[in-house]
């Protein structure tokens, strides 16, 4: 898993790896609180591209996690998906987003590219069954010549052993989809099943900045930023929050607490001048989107229950 790791993502770096610890951190925190069975596992969301035709069309795709020392051997009964995604995902069909669950089957033990992925689509009334990935999807243009995803050459070994299962799923399943269709794709870092709302949720790892004119602050990179705007955009019951995990400087990265925000709440009150070619608080250049710390709640069972 990862030397495939190795080969395929293209900047594991610090950064990377923080994030993938504040996500570990923010799910065993609301497994604490008693909302660990409210978040759904991580995924891809992904646009169409080309001239006319970008954006028209939004897949979501969840991966079965291959997990270490359990068979999927070709030809078995494929593994449904849980209730509560088919919750989740019949949400966002309601917004036009079309949501699959992708199933692997493994010809050779040890050997991504025996690999073979079914993918169901979910949150439509009729059960449909399942049908390998690649010819299930219709709305993206196929890709003219194989495009070597498998590349690079970056250190893996920074990834936590915890983590090297799901990371491995879910870049196989990029590269799988990425190798076949033109398409713009973007990391879910999970969907939260609030008791009012559906939220896709962003997770973050920050330490607190000032400003003169709004005070204290976090930052966000003007991409997720988008992101978050276009789940907004689709309005319905599909709501999306910011997470932060606030640490105590860079270093020592020891937690302070956690904390979100709606993108309501974040769109409303953050600067309309952002701040560009700066650290975004998290080592790389970009520009941040500054929303203040004020208007954040901090993660508690009684804040999340009203959500």
């Amino acid at each position: 898993m990862r030397a495939y790791l190795s080969s395929s993502i293209s900047s594991i770096n610090e950064n990377k790896i923080n994030g993938m610890l504040a996500e570990i951190d923010l799910r065993r925190t609301l497994q604490g609180l008693g909302f660990g069975d409210r978040i759904s596992q991580g995924g891809w969301i992904l646009r169409n591209v080309g001239e006319g035709d970008f954006g028209h069309s939004t897949i979501v795709l969840f991966p079965q996690t291959i997990t270490p020392m359990v068979d999927f051997p070709v030809g078995r009964v494929l593994e449904e998906p849980s209730i509560s995604l088919h919750t989740i995902c019949a949400t966002m069909h309601q917004i036009g987003v079309h949501s699959y669950f992708c199933v692997p089957s493994i010809h050779i033990n040890e050997d991504p590219s025996t690999v073979i992925w079914h993918a169901k689509q979910l949150g439509i009334p009729n059960p449909i069954p399942y049908t390998p990935l690649t010819g299930l999807i219709k709305t993206f243009s196929h890709r003219g010549r194989r495009y070597n995803f498998l590349r690079y050459k970056t250190n893996a070994n920074l990834i936590p052993n915890s983590n090297v299962p799901e990371e491995f799923t879910k870049e196989h399943l990029r590269v799988t989809f990425q190798n076949r269709f033109m398409s713009e794709i973007s990391d879910i870092d999970g969907i939260l099943w609030g008791q009012q709302y559906t939220y896709p949720i962003e997770i973050k790892e920050k330490t607190v900045a000032e400003d003169d004119k709004i005070g204290k602050y976090f930052g966000i990179d003007v991409g997720p930023f988008v992101k978050l705007a276009f789940y907004a955009a689709k309005k319905g019951n599909l709501h999306s929050l910011f997470f932060v995990r606030e640490i105590n400087n860079t270093t020592q990265r020891k937690l302070v607490r956690w904390w979100f925000v709606t993108f309501e709440r974040l769109a409303q009150y953050a600067s309309w001048v952002p701040s560009g070619g700066g650290k975004s608080m998290t080592g790389g250049s970009s520009t941040v989107v500054k929303v203040p710390k004020s208007e954040f709640t901090e993660l508690s069972a009684i804040s999340l229950s009203h959500l």
